[in-house]
């Protein structure tokens, strides 16, 4: 019996293991390719960020409502209908003949990324709800989560630079169909909350509207700026309609999309907002890194993803580490110590030279980063999830999953900013690399920032 149990939750764990590997691919394996689907396709320098901007909106729009349909429907159920969504998207996808059917195809993606990515979490925390294996689960999870990120930008320039840019969407099938058919043959049905009531449409409705406002302001203001009048009154219009989304929470005597209680937890509040400082100061790493590479270095795709693989391998020794660490230090020191080491990497990437070579400039600095960044990921995960009832795990996963995007775009769109104005209009080597260099200064100071939250607001006794 106990092995049969074992036998289950290992499978489980791999099929989870395998879906966080393949969002995270999808993240940031679209990017190398954005210059020659532009040149094939038609893309104008501006429509061709809606290739990733379509996939970020209902990505970030639905989670919320993803992650409460899983806590209500049951999370396999929905796991299996985001994989057949976004397997048969990026199908598509990849035999898009126009920037439309791309476009159409990429937000299709991020519709079926928005219902699997919290219901794939939630089970997972379910499966592991504490001790040894609760903690090497998460470690397992988080090595698959930044290794997909970070292997994205590798497997994007192979694949684009010798088998073409559809490949970059076709990758995502065959993960897709594996997963499905480790969920659909090896994980069991899982029974669905008991509802506290009829669905929440009002505040269902206002969460996914002002999500969906918000990140929208956020691309707006990475094309025009933070105080043009449009930037300003979509972002106005999120603001108030998630004050709305707010007050209807905690009024209403339906059963809500988000319980004013969860985030009331002292450790779900502080991991999701380390969640949002990362995710911000992660996706301008990879940016920043890869353009300096490709345009100050002159390194092609396939290179400068290869490139890459150090940080991913920091990575995966860094969950390595979380777990052995895990047993006997405290999230708290975990994510603090991790934050910091994080920090230190920012710090010395932000020392890059418009002359400067992938030894002396990249390898170094990818290695730390990559370290202190899987140090944290697990012990993040287990502490926004812990302690949290089993009915509302999918809501906490979605919460999670929110943070990192909205920090991601947010981050992006502000670091970027900062960094192109001090490039200037007409960019050197060396102007673009001082333009680099601030940006990742500012990832450091994001960073440590989110190494003090965790040590001033996390409990120093609670172990992931």
């Amino acid at each position: 019996m106990y092995t049969n149990q074992r036998s289950k939750t290992g499978l489980l764990l791999a099929t989870v293991a395998l879906v966080q590997f393949m969002v995270s691919l999808d993240l940031s394996v679209v990017n190398v390719a954005l210059p020659s689907i532009a040149a094939e396709l038609g893309f104008d320098p501006v429509g061709v960020t809606w290739v990733i901007h379509a996939y970020a909106l209902p990505f970030g729009g639905l989670l919320l409502l993803g992650g409460k349909a899983a806590d209500r429907l049951g999370r396999r159920r929905l796991l299996l209908a985001g994989l057949a969504l976004f397997g048969l998207a990026s199908f598509l996808g990849g035999l898009a003949q126009d920037p439309a059917q791309l476009v159409a195809a990429r937000a299709a993606q991020g519709v079926g990324a928005a219902a699997l990515a919290p219901a794939a979490l939630a089970m997972l925390t379910a499966a592991f709800p504490g001790g040894r294996e609760r903690v090497k689960a998460f470690g397992v999870w988080s090595a698959m989560n930044a290794a997909g990120g970070a292997l994205g930008v590798l497997i994007g320039g192979v694949l684009t630079e010798f088998a073409g840019w559809q490949w970059v969407m076709f990758v995502n099938v065959p993960i897709a169909l594996a997963a499905l058919a480790l969920t659909a043959r090896g994980i069991a049905p899982d029974a669905p909350a008991r509802p506290q009531g009829r669905p929440d449409v009002l505040g269902a409705v206002l969460a996914t509207a002002g999500m969906t406002f918000l990140v929208f302001g956020i691309i707006r203001a990475e094309q025009r700026g933070w105080t043009a009048p449009p930037t300003l009154a979509v972002l106005v219009a999120a603001a108030v309609l998630l004050a709305a989304f707010a007050a209807v929470e905690r009024t209403t005597r339906r059963d809500p999309l988000v319980r004013p209680g969860l985030l009331a937890n002292r450790s779900v509040a502080a991991a999701n907002a380390y969640n949002l400082l990362l995710g911000g100061a992660m996706a301008s790493a990879f940016y920043f890194v890869s353009l300096y590479a490709q345009r100050v270095l002159g390194t092609g795709p396939a290179l400068t993803g290869l490139q890459f693989l150090p940080l991913a391998l920091g990575v995966i020794a860094g969950s390595v580490v979380a777990v052995k660490l895990g047993y006997r230090m405290a999230a708290r020191t975990l994510l603090t110590g991790g934050g910091l080491l994080t920090a230190a990497g920012f710090a010395w990437f932000a020392m890059i030279s418009p002359d400067g070579r992938f030894l002396t400039d990249v390898l170094g600095p990818a290695i730390v980063l990559g370290v202190g960044f899987g140090v944290c990921l697990g012990p993040l995960v287990a502490t926004a999830t812990a302690g949290v009832a089993p009915a509302e795990t999918g809501t906490a996963s979605a919460l999670l999953n929110s943070s990192r995007q909205i920090g991601a775009a947010i981050g992006l769109a502000a670091l970027g900013t900062a960094a192109h104005h001090r490039s200037g209009p007409r960019p050197d080597p060396a102007s673009l690399t001082d333009g680099y260099a601030l940006g990742l200064w500012l990832g450091a100071a994001v960073f440590g920032t989110a190494a003090l939250i965790a040590f001033a607001v996390l409990p120093k006794s609670d172990k992931p």
